[in-house]
C-alpha cells in the first residue's frame, strides 16, 4: 500500500521540477537576445541614429540598451524584441533628454495632418533629411510613436510627459513634416513661363 503513495509523491516531486524548467523556456535567453540583435542590429542602430542625430551617441545608447536587456529583468521570448527596443529607446531619452515645449496656442486633441500627403517620396516615406530637421521632443515623439507605432502612454511615460503632449508634439513633427515636403516638391518642380 506505501508503493501507490510514493509513486505520487514521486511523480509530484518530479512534476515540480519540470514546471520551472518549462517557464524558464518561455524567458528570452543571452543567447535569444544576441540572434534578435545580430538579425536587427542595423534597423535598430538607423532608428536610434534618427533619435540622437548622432552616430557616436546612438552607437552608446544601442551598446548599453544590448547590455541591460541582457542582465537586466527576464522578459518573455516573444516581447524580446520590442522589450530591446523599449531599453534603447529609454537609454536615448535619459542620454538625450528631449523635453517638450510648453506652446501657448491650443492645439486640437484631435489634429492629425494626413499622413498620405506628407510624403515626398514614393511608398509614403518620410526624408531622413527632414525627420532629423524637427526639434529633439518632436523628433522623439514622431520615431516612437509614428515610425515604432507605440502609444501615447507607452510613448509619454519615458519621456515623461502626457498623452496630450504626445498628440501635440506629433502634431507640430506632422505639420512640420508636411510644411518641409510642400518646400521640396516646389523647389523640385520645372521652372514654368
Amino acid at each position: 500500500m506505501n508503493a501507490p503513495l510514493f509513486r505520487d509523491e514521486e511523480m509530484k516531486e518530479r512534476d515540480h521540477i519540470q514546471v520551472p524548467e518549462e517557464q524558464a523556456n518561455r524567458y528570452a535567453s543571452w543567447e535569444d537576445f544576441h540572434t534578435m540583435f545580430s538579425e536587427h542590429l542595423n534597423e535598430l542602430y538607423q532608428l536610434w541614429s534618427l533619435l540622437t542625430r548622432d552616430p557616436a551617441k546612438a552607437e552608446r545608447c544601442l551598446v548599453g540598451g544590448i547590455e541591460d536587456c541582457v542582465t537586466g529583468n527576464r522578459v518573455f521570448r516573444e516581447w524580446a524584441c520590442s522589450w530591446a527596443k523599449r531599453t534603447i529607446a529609454q537609454n536615448t531619452i535619459r542620454e538625450s533628454k528631449p523635453r517638450p515645449i510648453h506652446s501657448n496656442s491650443p492645439l486640437s486633441e484631435t489634429f492629425l495632418p494626413d499622413i498620405g500627403r506628407l510624403s515626398n517620396a514614393p511608398g509614403g516615406h518620410f526624408a531622413i533629411e527632414a525627420v532629423l530637421g524637427l526639434e529633439d521632443f518632436e523628433r522623439f515623439v514622431f520615431v516612437l510613436s509614428v515610425l515604432e507605432h507605440s502609444s501615447e502612454q507607452d510613448c509619454g511615460l519615458p519621456l515623461g510627459c502626457s498623452a496630450r503632449e504626445v498628440r501635440e508634439a506629433r502634431g507640430r513633427a506632422l505639420e512640420e513634416l508636411m510644411d518641409s515636403s510642400q518646400r521640396d516638391r516646389l523647389q523640385n518642380q520645372p521652372f514654368m513661363q
